[in-house]
């Protein structure tokens, strides 16, 4: 008897060794399969349908047709965040670049290359209007023009400055007034108004923030100079 519970104690030893090898196997064939596979799904490539959409120049909703520079902007946020403009995937002015401020933000690019020339800003609530109106005249045919407002872009604003950024194309500079928001895209010698313009008066009723209206944005294709 103590033989035969001997041999039985052996072959339940012997059963559950090669059940052991068995699982052991087992599991080794599923971790091998798993690394296989990610093996195989990391040089597979990637879907065309899983793809991330295309970014257009300064996240534009579309390309811009040859001959034309992509832009879009936006204007300050009530007297807290400052205006953006963009301008073939080229941030000109903004908050972080530290070079925007209260009134009117401007910034000058060469018409035919897209450079960037200059910007600045003039304040139109506790500035003087002077230099403002002296940058103005200096501006060379064929630049184009991005203004956009922060804050107070008008207070400080007479008929011969109003007169000036008309002349660029602007319509809308004659009836800005006080905290209104206001973003444009014009051009030193234009022979027309000016596409690219927005315009919403500071009121009570409509507006978003409390004492200013709501943020701006436009985007678009503004054409290259070509002679």
């Amino acid at each position: 008897m103590v033989r035969a519970g001997g041999v039985l104690k052996f072959a339940a030893l012997i059963f559950a060794f090669l059940l052991a090898v068995f699982l052991a196997f087992q599991l080794l064939e599923i971790n091998m399969d798993f690394k296989l596979s990610s093996v195989i799904s990391r040089s597979m490539p990637v879907n065309e349908g899983s793809t991330k959409p295309f970014r257009y120049k300064c996240g534009l909703s579309k390309a811009c047709p040859i001959g034309h520079f992509a832009f879009k902007m936006a204007s300050g946020a009530a007297s807290v965040v400052g205006p953006r403009m963009c301008l073939e995937d080229k941030l000109l002015m903004s908050g972080v670049k530290n070079n925007v401020g209260r009134g009117i933000n401007i910034a000058l690019v060469n018409g035919r290359t897209g450079d960037v020339i200059k910007t600045d800003f003039y304040d139109m609530w506790a500035g003087d209007v002077a230099p403002f109106i002296k940058f103005l005249k200096e501006i060379e045919d064929g630049t184009v023009v991005m203004m956009a407002s922060f804050d107070d872009p008008a207070t400080k604003l007479n008929d011969e400055a109003r007169k000036l950024v008309s002349d660029l194309g602007s319509t809308a500079i004659t009836n800005l007034g006080f905290r209104d928001n206001w973003i444009f895209v014009g051009g030193k010698g234009i022979k027309t108004k000016s596409p690219f313009e927005q315009h919403i008066k500071n009121s009570a009723d409509t507006n978003k923030f409390e004492g200013w209206p709501e943020v701006l944005e436009m985007e678009g294709c503004v054409p290259q100079r070509q002679d």
